[in-house]
């Protein structure tokens, strides 16, 4: 299974185009978030149709700087893994919307309501030999430094990685701390600003092989 994980988008929807005319053939388009800033449902419902026919699966959620109506979307699309799983082969993909309360943007959410979120995806992922867990913000403490050293990541988004251990984590919402890093068995990866033409390439042989561009 071959994967093409983009984040932070806002906007750009030109910079998948490219990004998805220069890689090789997918199996599955991840979106891990901020699609727009303070964009429209109908921008991002035209985006998703122009992108499906040139993928087999695609699966998003929202960002901090989308809304929860973009959200809706995505669920009416059927593509959405906020608080839903999603299963090609023996691979489960679940995931979170939105980012914790910060500095008021426009979908951020308490980190009780990120964690209900995150538990009910997890549940529909029940057997499921090999987890993807794609919420918008990383981990608190794990590739979530701001420019000024403050760790923005998620206590609930944190919590859940120690303790279910998903193979891969891809998530972004902070731009600067794009890279890798493992916490226990979990390979986390924040994926970098795709308008800035950032994207990662997973391929799953044994364990994932990570490409980051």
């Amino acid at each position: 299974m071959r994967l093409l994980a983009l984040a932070d988008i806002h906007d750009h929807f030109e910079a998948v185009d490219e990004i998805l005319r220069k890689t090789d053939a997918v199996d599955v388009l991840i979106l891990a978030g901020d699609l727009t800033t303070n964009g429209t449902p109908a921008r991002v419902e035209r985006a998703i149709q122009s992108w499906r026919p040139r993928v087999t699966h695609l699966f998003a959620v929202a960002g901090n700087m989308d809304s929860p109506a973009i959200d809706n979307t995505l669920e009416q699309l059927g593509v959405s893994l906020n608080g839903h799983c999603h299963r090609v082969d023996d691979v489960a993909f679940c995931g979170c919307s939105a980012a914790p309360i910060s500095i008021g943007t426009p979908y951020e959410l308490p980190e009780a309501e990120l964690k209900r979120r995150i538990e009910l995806g997890f549940q529909q992922a029940n057997g499921a030999a090999r987890l993807v867990f794609v919420p918008h913000a990383p981990p608190r403490g794990a590739l979530d430094r701001t420019s000024s050293g403050i760790s923005a990541g998620s206590e609930a988004v944190r919590g859940f990685v120690d303790r279910a251990q998903p193979g891969l984590v891809l998530c972004g919402h902070i731009h600067e701390a794009r890279g890798q890093a493992q916490l226990g068995r979990s390979l986390v990866v924040n994926c970098g600003p795709a308008r800035r033409g950032h994207y990662v390439i997973a391929d799953l042989t044994d364990d994932w092989k990570i490409q980051m561009q």
